[in-house]
């Protein structure tokens, strides 16, 4: 069995916002995927961008936090 390590969560209100969000990370380069929103979150339209917590400290401060709904730590 794989094990478990912890990453950023972002969600967002509309899937609008994280296609649009997506779009922003392929062009800035900033790392990491949309995944369906994991169980452990109930918020905002079922999407979410996930990154390693190293790559969202380096980023967190060129990231506007209107861009995104919520960050939370998850398990996965």
């Amino acid at each position: 069995m794989r094990a478990k390590r912890p990453y950023i969560v972002l969600s967002f209100r509309t899937t609008v916002e994280a296609m649009a969000w997506e779009k922003h990370c392929e062009a800035e380069r900033i790392p990491g995927r949309l995944i369906p929103l994991p169980r452990e979150l109930s918020a905002g339209c079922g999407l979410a961008w996930r990154m390693p917590p190293e790559d969202w400290q380096l980023w967190q401060s060129r990231i506007d936090p209107a861009a995104y709904d919520a960050a939370a730590v998850v398990e996965q």
